[in-house]
């Protein structure tokens, strides 16, 4: 696990339910149903699918540049950013998150072990490459193998193909685990809790549902946003995720839009609140739509830094208001933690 996804998962690790005054069991369970069946199944589903589109396109033709593979891997992070918040049960099972999405790497580790699978032999048949440091796997090393020249031009053309074969199947591998898990038993366990499985009441269903989209919002603002702002002095725009594939503003949409969905499944339980945070998710579309630096290199300017920091402030607004009024709409509440700024 990163150091910095480390601290933003710890400090959601206090919201704890508090029940006294909460909303009934009548009232949360069909919502925990609802979150299971609208949002989390059918997007594992979509990204066990565009994984395996991936894979099958990197089968066909694996060489960097090639439209179709290129587009697989676009369609893959899309559906992989868009869920990326649900980082518990079966995403969380042997690694899986991290060696699909090993960043921030601060240590700059995936190019280099990229560089030893594609200069040496062998090491790339399914059961091998899983033991492979997780640096080398995911979609980060297959963005550094399509997009990145220095990787590009390390090792022959089949060793490359080969590579990349290897580090596709790998992705499709923990995508469809991933489904399958959830499909299987898991979601049985967030929608029937009880005294022997993973959650036993329905208000640890949805502390974990509302902790997900809490510690998805922050990672954004924190660390998609925060790593290329830098500081005023100092902005660091080459930290922008995966901005060799021009996604960095991309990545942002899309983890809002994942959180927005799960939110306004859990913001039922309130219709003038869940008004509320429409039109507070509303703004932060707005700026996103707005932005023309699509991979935040403008922000060592005070104007191009001022527009992503607005959209790091809202979003942060909004995580601000479910902190303060999704939070005990759902019988969730919030003790000393790092998301109180304190």
């Amino acid at each position: 696990m990163t150091r910095i996804l480390s601290l933003v998962l710890a400090a959601v690790t206090s919201v704890q339910p508090v029940w006294a005054d909460g909303p009934s069991e009548e009232v949360i369970a069909p919502l925990v149903a609802q979150a299971v069946s609208d949002h989390i199944v059918p997007r594992v589903q979509a990204f066990a699918m565009s994984a395996q589109a991936l894979s099958e396109a990197a089968q066909g033709d694996c060489v960097a540049g090639q439209s179709t593979l290129e587009a697989g891997f676009h369609h893959a992070m899309d559906d992989w950013t868009a869920m990326s918040h649900l980082r518990f049960g079966p995403t969380e099972a042997d690694d899986r998150a991290f060696a699909l999405a090993f960043w921030p790497d601060g240590r700059g580790k995936t190019p280099k072990v990229l560089a030893r699978l594609l200069g040496s032999e062998g090491g790339l048949e399914a059961e091998t490459f899983r033991e492979v440091s997780i640096a080398g796997r995911g979609l980060y090393a297959m963005e550094f193998l399509l997009f990145d020249a220095p990787t590009q031009a390390v090792g022959d053309a089949p060793r490359r193909c080969a590579v990349i074969a290897a580090v596709a199947d790998d992705i499709a591998y923990n995508a469809g685990a991933i489904a399958a898990d959830w499909q299987g038993n898991y979601a049985t366990e967030l929608t029937e809790p009880g005294p022997e499985k993973a959650f036993h009441h329905t208000s640890e269903a949805v502390q974990e549902l509302f902790k997900a989209a809490i510690t998805g919002l922050q990672f954004t603002a924190d660390t998609r946003l925060g790593r290329p702002l830098g500081t005023f002095d100092r902005p660091r725009p080459k930290r922008a995720e995966l901005r060799r594939s021009g996604r960095p503003l991309r990545q942002v949409q899309m983890s809002v839009d994942g959180t927005r969905e799960l939110v306004l499944i859990l913001a039922q339980v309130n219709p003038a609140m869940q008004a509320r945070i429409v039109k507070a998710y509303d703004q932060v579309d707005d700026l996103i739509d707005n932005l023309e630096d699509t991979s935040f290199a403008g922000v060592g300017g005070i104007q191009g830094r001022l527009h992503i920091e607005i959209i790091q402030i809202q979003i942060n607004e909004v995580r601000d208001l479910l902190l303060a009024e999704l939070g005990p709409a759902l019988g969730v509440g919030t003790g000393f933690n790092a998301l109180d700024g304190d």
